[in-house]
């Protein structure tokens, strides 16, 4: 739906001026993602048609949504009523629980309408990223919840946003801790397509801005991290962030540099796409949603022996003890319940044991995260 503005701003930068890091975890999820699927979804994606709201096309390409999502083990599915000019579509809403901050979401959003076309840029390239990342995410623990968006209407005036913001986060009063928005990033066939264009808010109000130039930021750093694009600074606008950002909510959001002239024509089919390029905006976006949520890695006992951390005993009684069997000084250790609360918390390097008391904590299964690692500890009073 966008159009650049004729006067944009560029702003490039280096990784080495921020202090986020390259997060090995987080590279085993990026070279998780494939690019035979994320093609795969896309012909499929178009093969339903034109989908403009209330059409049967576009309801066909709802119920497949809903049925990968299904398929990958999603339980909270979520499909919202909108009504456009008297016309009926439903936003898919699928959301995935966080181990430490349940009630606070990251949104991860690309609308699903086309008009004129079948929409293969706009947006079915954004809709095939967010599938590809839900998919991959499922057994992944995040210490944040995300919610994969899907909204209809955009096309009509961004309806279905504005309708999920006004009748489900105003009034649920929703924490939402950022939304990464993604518009149109199929790049152009024939054209050398090795940027993107990372989206904050410039817009009143303002006090949000600076939020969001700081998580646009983060997310250009990601992209350069996890993919081998280059990025550039732009403003959002016209798209399904606007909804939130009016509220006060800090937003983000992708979109390509090469513009397209095909959307909302006949056009804008996969041919006139770059697949190449997509498939990388797909692993910097999963670099960036891994960082955001912040996905962790579970671990084993044996695990966490091989790093030279012995945690004993499990189930624990009235003790539970972690013993480092070298210097490496391992440190933030937290032991948290099934609901994020945390329960014991030490920021001090280890030098020796550490004794938890766990005499006093109800029987149960909690969470251990020692760094960025975790297992989970069972508590059996005897």
């Amino acid at each position: 739906m966008k159009r650049l503005y004729a006067l944009v701003l560029f702003i490039f930068f280096s990784i080495a001026s921020h202090a986020q890091e390259y997060n090995p975890f987080h590279q085993t999820l990026v070279d998780q993602v494939n690019k035979n699927n994320i093609v795969q979804n896309l012909q499929s994606f178009v093969d339903f048609g034109v989908k403009e709201m209330g059409t049967t096309a576009q309801q066909n390409a709802l119920n497949w949504m809903e049925g990968l999502y299904q398929s990958w083990g999603y339980t909270s599915i979520e499909k919202q009523q909108v009504n456009a000019y008297g016309i009926i579509g439903y936003n898919l809403i699928v959301t995935k629980i966080g181990t430490v901050y349940p009630d606070k979401f990251i949104v991860i959003d690309a609308h699903y309408d086309t008009i004129n076309g079948v929409g293969a840029n706009d947006n079915g390239s954004g809709t095939v990223i967010i599938l590809e990342l839900a998919k991959i995410l499922k057994n992944i623990p995040t210490e944040y919840s995300i919610k994969f968006i899907h909204f209809t209407a955009e096309e009509w005036g961004l309806i279905g946003s504005y309708q999920y913001v006004d009748n489900i986060v105003i009034p649920q009063n929703l924490d939402i801790k950022l939304v990464l928005n993604i518009d149109q990033v199929g790049g152009v066939n024939g054209e050398v397509n090795d940027t993107i264009t990372c989206e904050r808010d410039e817009s009143s109000p303002n006090h949000n801005n600076s939020d969001s130039n700081q998580a646009t930021q983060q997310l250009a750093t990601c992209m350069s991290l996890y993919s081998n694009l280059d990025t550039h600074i732009s403003n959002a606008y016209g798209s399904d962030y606007v909804p939130f950002q009016e509220e006060g909510f800090v937003i983000t959001g992708l979109y390509e540099y090469n513009e397209s002239p095909y959307p909302h024509t006949s056009g804008d089919t996969m041919a006139h796409m770059d697949t190449e390029y997509l498939f990388q905006v797909a692993k910097g976006t999963m670099g960036a949603l891994s960082y955001f949520a912040k996905a962790y890695q579970t671990m084993s006992v044996s695990d966490l022996d091989s790093q030279k951390l012995k945690v004993a005993p499990n189930p624990a009684d009235q003790f539970l003890f972690i013993q480092e069997m070298d210097s490496n000084q391992l440190t933030s250790i937290q032991l948290l319940d099934l609901n994020g609360r945390v329960i014991y918390k030490d920021q001090k390097s280890l030098h020796s044991d550490l004794k938890i008391n766990t005499s006093t904590i109800p029987n149960g299964t909690y969470i251990l995260k020692v760094g960025e690692f975790s297992q989970k500890i069972v508590v059996q009073h005897k």
